[in-house]
């Protein structure tokens, strides 16, 4: 199991991510705060997130879209940075 590194360690990275709709009832909570190595991707966010929470939110990420300070990101090996902040956007229905 990676541990995820902790505030004040050298080499890391604050995310603070937002969770919307079904991924905020998956995640059980708004948001959150990652500590993630200094060269972390979205993939390495998303890494992060399910081993935090269970399946349910696992699941909601399989489809979910993604915004890096309100851009719109699909490319999983996006780089994140200190301060960054991530929307988890669960698949919306209406019309």
């Amino acid at each position: 199991m990676t541990e995820t590194p902790t505030a004040g360690q050298p080499g890391t990275i604050s995310v603070h991510v937002r969770y919307y709709a079904s991924a905020r009832a998956a995640a059980g909570t708004e948001a959150e705060t990652l500590r993630l190595p200094a060269n972390a991707d979205l993939a390495t966010a998303l890494d992060a997130m399910r081993t935090q929470h269970d399946a349910a939110l696992a699941r909601v990420l399989t489809a979910a879209s993604f915004l890096l300070d309100e851009v719109a990101v699909r490319r999983h090996t996006a780089p994140l940075y200190d301060g960054a902040r991530l929307d988890v956007l669960p698949p919306f229905a209406g019309g």
